[in-house]
Formats: structure tokens, C-alpha cells, sequence
């Protein structure tokens, strides 16, 4: 039998990368959004050993450097399962493109196996694995809007926004990760980076989201994967009967990542008091679009790879003078993204940045439910 998974992208509202920690990774802080962008996860399970990744984009590994061999190839030994894993893969998102497509493509494999084999992962060895093969994996264990914190595999689900019309533009170039994170500090390195954000002007990261996440505890839940470890959220959890928020811990936070932080407890806590029953029912009270300008959240990102690639600036430029309300890059890029008041203007738009030369693509945000509800099929 084949299972069929839609693998959807994320974009990240906001982005602050902190300090580098002793495993080489660095702390962030990060509101990662699932939207209606995906590609194709076919996966099959027949006689034989071993696993075959097929895809038609030579950019895309089929070794076991690719995620979603290493998941699968995890997932088939915590099941102690045998036979020949098929994992095809139809690419719609860009390769390298900051829209977490390679780790939705893991996600949306190991969901495609526990159909296929109708075997399912208890929710704390779902997000072990995940969180092994890749930071960016948990996040589409859970969808909707999420709150990302440590390298950014640790998880908390937000109540999730009104849905919000966006373009995504697809320039050309591609942006390596690493390389972005290696540019970073070496910007960090020569005092170059968090200029204008002095240390006395830094509130506390944690007590101010806690602030903002526990008006509405409600809507917040978590799981813990045994006494003292990192919470993690499933979708059992999701769920489940409402519990409240584990503490937040991030080790080291930097003056950066308290900024955002500030930015971060402004805006949500000004979406959830405006108006949290329109909210619950996903309607609109105030543009949450005008939330995010005044909090002035912005990803840390932009400030190594724009000057690395200006073809960038010129796409945030692009669709700041197409009508977006809020522009920013995805993760470490490529991908830009634009939010729009309105589908339709959305959709104008996108018709006018693709005259202008511009690969742009209307979508919208994906809440929790709908995630949920549209990834199989």
C-alpha cells in the first residue's frame, strides 16, 4: 500500500539567533507558522530490506544524507519492522529555501510509515527522533503557530492566528544554512551584530512571553518526555484535555534574544487581550499584520545574507511596494514572504511581482486544524 502526504511548509515570524552553545548549535527564538505551500510524500513498504528514496530533482540527496532516509531508517528500528521502504518525493517547495521543506518532507515520511505499516510512535519517541534528524523537524509534529525555542526543536504550541494571506517569492539563489550561521559569527565575532540594542534597554525573555502565553493557559499545551526533560507537543497532545505550560528555559539568553522576546510578549499578548474569542473561532479582530510591524519583529538572518545576496533586499523591497503589510525573510533563505490584509490582495499581488520577473506564489497560513486536516490524503 502507498500513503500519500502533503508536506507543507513553514514560514518564521521573526527570527533572533543567541549565543553559540558547547554542541555548536546556538540558542533561537522563533515563531515558526505552517502555510498552504507543500510538496508530495509518497510511502510504500513491500518485501526486502533497505530504503530507496526517489525524486526527480537532482538537488535533492537520495543517500542517507537526505531526512527523510534517516527518519525512516530511525523509525524502522524503534519498530523493529522489516521490508524495503519506497519514499518518493515530489518537490513543490524550493531546495535550500528557509521554508523547512526538507524536514517537512521527514515529518510527512514518518507519518506516511506509521500508516503504512499501521504501527504509530509513542508522542515523546516521535519527537526524539524527529529532534535528532534535524532542529527543524518538530515543529511539523505540531502546526499551526508555534513558538520555537533552544535550537529550535523545542516546541510550544500558540494559539493559533486568524488566517493570513501571503505571497512567497522564490528568487533564484539558494542559502546555505550553515554557511549563514558561519557569516553570523563572524559578524558576532567582530562586535558587528546587535548594534542599537544595549544591555540596559533588555528585559527578561522569559517571565515577559510567560506573561503573554499564560492569559490564555488554556491553549497552550505540552507534553513532557519523562522527569526533567525538554517538553515537546504531539498532535495526541494537542488534543488532549488542556494542561498548562512547563517553564520556559533558554540557557544563556543574549540581549538580542530579549529583544525579541519584548517584540514577541507585545504582539501575542495584544492579539490574545484584543480579542481572544474571535481568535478562538479564527475570525479577525484587529489586523494581526499591524501587530507585528509595531513590535518591529525581524529576523536576525536578514542582516548576513542581504548583504550576500542582494537580490534578496530587492524581493523585500518588491513586495513591500506590492502591498504587503509585512515583509521578511524565511529562516536563513532563500524565500522571501509577504502577509497581505486580504487574499485578494494577495493574489494582485503575486500577479505583479511574476510580471516583474519575480517567482511569487499566493497562499495563506495554515492553522493547527485545517494542518491536521489536509495532510493526508
Amino acid at each position: 500500500m502507498t500513503v500519500t502526504v502533503r508536506s507543507f511548509a513553514k514560514i518564521n515570524l521573526g527570527l533572533r539567533i543567541g549565543a553559540a552553545r558547547d554542541d555548536g548549535f546556538h540558542e533561537l527564538l522563533t515563531v515558526y507558522q505552517t502555510i498552504g505551500l507543500h510538496d508530495v510524500i509518497r510511502v510504500s513498504v513491500g518485501r526486502g530490506s533497505g530504503i530507496e528514496i526517489q525524486c526527480d530533482d537532482p538537488r535533492v540527496p537520495k543517500d542517507e544524507s537526505n531526512t527523510c532516509f534517516r527518519i525512516a531508517e530511525r523509525a524502522m528500528r524503534a519498530w523493529r519492522a522489516k521490508g524495503r521502504v519506497v519514499i518518493e518525493i515530489e518537490k513543490r517547495l524550493p531546495v535550500q529555501g528557509g521554508l523547512g521543506g526538507a524536514s517537512a518532507n521527514a515529518v510527512a515520511t514518518l507519518l506516511g510509515l506509521e500508516r503504512a505499516l499501521k504501527k504509530t510512535l509513542p508522542a515523546a519517541e516521535r519527537f526524539r527522533i524527529a529532534a535528532e534528524v534535524g532542529s527543524d523537524l518538530p515543529l511539523f509534529l505540531v502546526g499551526g503557530t508555534v513558538l520555537g525555542v533552544g535550537r529550535g526543536e523545542q516546541v510550544y504550541p500558540l494559539p493559533d492566528l486568524p488566517v493570513m494571506a501571503c505571497v512567497v517569492v522564490t528568487p533564484r539563489v539558494g542559502v546555505s544554512t550553515p554557511k549563514a550561521f558561519a557569516e553570523w559569527d563572524r559578524l558576532c565575532g567582530a562586535g558587528s551584530c546587535g548594534a542599537g540594542t544595549p544591555a540596559r534597554e533588555a528585559a527578561s525573555l522569559l517571565p515577559s512571553l510567560e506573561e503573554s502565553v499564560e492569559q490564555k493557559p488554556a491553549e497552550l499545551r505540552s507534553a513532557r518526555t519523562g522527569e526533567g526533560a525538554r517538553p515537546h507537543i504531539s498532535n495526541a497532545h494537542i488534543r488532549s484535555s488542556h494542561t498548562s505550560i512547563p517553564k520556559l528555559t533558554l540557557s544563556r539568553a543574549s540581549d538580542r534574544m530579549n529583544e525579541l522576546g519584548r517584540g514577541l510578549s507585545a504582539w501575542l499578548s495584544g492579539l490574545y487581550s484584543s480579542a481572544p474569542s474571535d481568535l478562538a473561532r479564527g475570525g479577525r479582530a484587529e489586523n494581526p499584520l499591524l501587530w507585528l510591524v509595531r513590535a518591529g519583529i525581524e529576523n536576525d538572518f536578514e542582516q548576513v545574507v542581504f548583504p550576500e545576496y542582494p537580490e534578496l533586499s530587492r524581493g523585500k523591497r518588491a513586495l513591500l511596494r506590492a502591498g504587503a503589510k509585512y515583509a521578511s525573510l524565511s529562516g536563513s533563505g532563500s524565500t522571501l514572504y509577504g502577509l497581505f490584509a486580504s487574499r485578494a490582495a494577495a493574489g494582485q499581488a503575486a500577479a505583479r511581482l511574476r510580471k516583474q520577473g519575480w517567482a511569487a506564489q499566493a497562499t495563506a497560513t495554515l492553522t493547527r486544524r485545517a494542518y491536521w486536516k489536509r495532510i493526508v490524503g
